[in-house]
């Protein structure tokens, strides 16, 4: 379902149609970019796709709803980078009317009676892919209609995700979930038919929405159960180092093919155990960011943690891009590729965010 191999990416990226994407990015079958992955393993950038569109000669306005979704991935990273742990925890307020701090069975078996759900996290189990909509449907019943907390129906998607992003997805989970918004996100039959295509009628969706507040958890999800995640990583094998080269350090958020493209160096793709426990993905995950490393030359898998790295290999000239899970790195820190770089820090809401960032557009773009 996604080439791993780098210019097909960027085809991809030539392809869009932003106009067309901010008519139907909300619908099943809607032209949605399917960039996610890609940026997500930070093969792409958000500033790349923008750039590369705006290139065209689009003017901001005729596609602000491409640019705010766009606006959206960094705002978010912004987020987790001005809490760190602090974003695992409810971000503005507890989440309300939880009944429950695991996942119901229904979701996870892939039978909540809502075919359009149940047929969208069959093919996340199948390819690692769901639509937003879906996401935020998902969320909605595992939070909303069931009573979960988040936390761990967000970490059970993440882990099937192959754009396994946390910021975007604890983030997105909590705004709909009412701890990281003013109210919780609905969504009810008659959305779900519209968006997904279906003509499902009598489910416990089929209500109005005045009336989900009152709803007591529906049969079909009483019954939850708690998840035993884990990654399998490679076996370790030695690599081989220069110790008089510099040496860049690539790891599950950064796959940049361009990064330091034309320079002399040892490329190691750093897998630890560590931020796997605390963040596990499916195997299908690291099968994908595997296959995407191969688009950069010589690089070389280390599974072990950085300072094992360091201690095995006596490395000096370290260079790593800046990320909340690699903050025990030590070396020389460089920037990520931000839309609007001067937009930092935590915002309470991606308005407030957006607002500053389109100040931005004119004289950047």
């Amino acid at each position: 379902m996604f080439s791993t191999s780098y210019q097909d990416i960027l085809k991809q990226i030539d392809a869009i149609d932003p106009i067309e994407y901010g008519k139907t990015r909300n619908y099943i079958d809607g032209a949605v970019t399917k960039l996610s992955p890609f940026i997500s393993r930070g093969v792409i950038s958000t500033k790349l796709v923008a750039e590369t569109i705006l290139s065209k000669g689009y003017q901001p306005k005729q596609i602000d709803s491409f640019l705010k979704e766009l606006a959206w991935r960094d705002y978010f990273q912004q987020v987790w980078i001005a809490l760190g742990d602090d974003i695992n925890n409810d971000v503005k307020q507890p989440q309300p009317n939880v009944d429950n701090t695991s996942i119901a069975n229904a979701i996870v078996e892939t039978a909540t009676s809502i075919e359009a759900i149940d047929k969208g996290i069959s093919e996340l189990y199948a390819t690692g892919y769901m639509h937003n909509h879906l996401r935020m449907y998902v969320a909605s019943i595992a939070c909303n209609i069931a009573k979960s907390h988040w936390k761990v129906p967000a970490q059970w998607m993440y882990y099937h995700l192959l754009d396994a992003d946390w910021a975007s997805n604890a983030c997105s989970w909590q705004w709909v979930a009412g701890s990281f918004s003013n109210k919780k996100y609905y969504a009810n039959q008659e959305n779900i038919n519209r968006y997904c295509k279906t003509n499902q009628l009598n489910t416990f969706l089929d209500i109005a929405y005045e009336n989900f507040e009152s709803l007591t958890i529906p049969e079909q999800l009483q019954y939850t159960t708690t998840l035993e995640l884990k990654t399998t990583l490679p076996l370790k094998q030695t690599i081989r180092v220069d110790t008089t080269l510099p040496t860049f350090i690539y790891n599950f958020y950064n796959l940049d093919y361009s990064w330091h493209q034309n320079e002399v160096g040892n490329r190691i793709l750093l897998l630890e155990p560590s931020h796997f426990k605390k963040y596990p993905v499916s195997s299908k995950t690291i099968d994908f960011i595997t296959a995407l490393a191969t688009n950069i030359t010589n690089i070389q898998v280390y599974i072990g943690e950085f300072n094992e790295l360091l201690a095995d290999y006596q490395l000096t000239q370290i260079y790593f891009k800046e990320h909340p899970t690699n903050r025990h790195y030590k070396g020389t820190e460089e920037h990520r590729d931000w839309i609007f770089k001067d937009v930092v820090g935590y915002h309470p809401s991606f308005f407030s965010y957006w607002k500053q960032c389109e100040r931005l557009l004119k004289p950047q773009y």
